[in-house]
């Protein structure tokens, strides 16, 4: 963060200081008092179950709505005030903020834009490029990310969620892009929307929040974002199959990572991703667009995305245990396009070479009324692409090991289990040196833990 002092603080946000008005505030604001930062600004916010104000008493200074024995700068709405100090912030900074969105595939996307942005156009400058962490996509926690920016900051790299209609298009008052990418509109958050044509409503807010002179990333392969062009504005760049910014040549190899050409009008270079799964391609080709689209050279984007470790955990996260057993920990999240994705990942390992496949899959919340035929759906999508073992993780997920069971040619297995431990204790019980295992589910699951349990040494 620029450094400022809490009277700063409280000129931005029309606060007014408890203690002393003089505490100079020079690290990130953070919400979460387990991980204090030095020189930070604790930003208490009075939940439903827990009341930051009750855990500022080792901070360096506080935004909050109550004096807090600390130095602090109270106003009516923390988040609110959050949102115009981290305007405020941005606009001294004037990095160049791309910000995307969509129902999968934006945490993949921005981690390969972050890495571009600071291989291509960085120049090895700490803190050049900022891009959001973990799951920091709301109204907290957009904020949160701008105000890690330091005047050394070039550029901005934010995810951007939506759980209704006005919420894209708030975050975007906090961090107005000049670059939007929206990736896909899928069945993520369904619940609060109501539709897929109420979602893409909302998503196609980022694009409405471009300048003229910006441009808007769509993906031509999704006829929803695709509509969106008359939205904005901005110049419309597109990605995908059917994009300006495609890819040829595609081709797995015996782990599932992609290698094929990136091109667009006509030139192609090679890529070779260090993920897993085909559907990496096209989270790297939106991310091509987007560096382009901040003036990128298509040679050198070819280049960085080649070089792209994972950055983010418990997305496609592969690692071997040593007896040869491969554990694909994606367990941060899902929803049934993404799970879909999984598995078909999944399965390209096994076609490649003689692994068995097994799919540890758990609950995917916020699904709506479609819940329980979405998990059958998922089912039936990992027995069509012949997975060998199905593992549906506790009742709320019972409707996968229904749906593979329905396929009638599958000559797999599928079970429902009681919980994670159950699962846990199962395929470590089963599965064999060499297999294949993915974890998937959604972030309320903690599959993670059976992921990590599954990688301890066998006896």
């Amino acid at each position: 963060m620029i450094p400022m002092t809490l009277d700063e603080v409280a000129a931005v946000v029309g606060g007014a200081v408890d203690g002393d008005g003089s505490t100079q505030v020079t690290g990130p604001a953070y919400v979460d008092s387990r991980e204090p930062v030095v020189g930070g600004l604790f930003v208490a916010v009075a939940g439903e179950r827990v009341d930051g104000h009750a855990y500022a008493e080792h901070a360096h200074a506080v935004l909050g709505s109550r004096p807090t024995g600390r130095p602090t700068v109270v106003v009516e709405d923390p988040v609110a005030a959050l949102g115009r100090l981290a305007r405020h912030v941005l606009d001294r900074t004037g990095a160049t903020v791309l910000a995307l969105t969509g129902s999968q595939g934006k945490t993949g996307t921005k981690d390969y834009l972050a890495h571009v942005l600071a291989t291509v156009a960085g120049s090895g400058v700490p803190g050049s490029v900022v891009a959001t962490r973990g799951n920091f996509n709301n109204e907290l926690g957009v904020p949160l990310t701008v105000l890690r920016a330091t005047p050394d900051t070039t550029h901005l790299v934010v995810e951007m969620g939506a759980r209704g209609i006005g919420h894209v298009a708030e975050l975007c008052r906090v961090a107005p892009p000049v670059v939007a990418a929206v990736l896909n509109v899928g069945t993520a958050h369904l619940g609060e929307f109501g539709s897929r044509e109420a979602i893409a409503q909302g998503k196609g807010e980022i694009v409405e929040a471009l300048p003229a002179g910006g441009t808007a990333v769509l993906n031509a392969d999704d006829p929803l974002v695709a509509a969106m062009a008359p939205r904005t504005a901005a110049r419309v760049l597109t990605f995908g199959e059917a994009g300006e910014i495609t890819w040829r040549g595609l081709v797995l190899d015996e782990l599932g990572r992609a290698s094929f050409e990136l091109g667009t009008a006509g030139t192609w270079h090679p890529v070779a991703l260090r993920q897993v799964g085909a559907h990496q391609v096209a989270n790297a080709a939106a991310a091509a667009a987007m560096a382009l689209a901040a003036g990128c050279d298509l040679a050198d984007v070819a280049a960085a995305l080649s070089s792209a470790e994972s950055a983010s955990r418990w997305r496609m996260e592969l690692r071997e245990r040593a007896d040869g057993l491969v554990v694909i920990n994606d367990a941060y999240n899902a929803n049934p396009a993404s799970t879909v994705a999984a598995i078909d990942a999944l399965a390209a390992i096994g076609r490649s070479g003689t692994r068995r496949t097994v799919a540890v899959l758990g609950e995917m919340r916020e699904l709506g009324p479609t819940s329980h035929d979405d998990h059958v759906g998922v089912g039936r999508a990992a027995a069509e692409a012949g997975i060998d073992v199905v593992v549906a993780v506790g009742e709320p997920a019972a409707g996968v090991a229904e749906g593979a069971r329905s396929v009638p040619d599958w000559t797999g297995e599928a079970m429902l289990t009681a919980g994670r431990d159950e699962a846990l204790a199962w395929v470590r019980e089963n599965a064999r040196a060499g297999d294949a295992v993915l974890v998937k589910a959604s972030r309320g699951a903690a599959l993670e833990v059976l992921a990590e349990g599954l990688l301890e040494d066998v006896t």
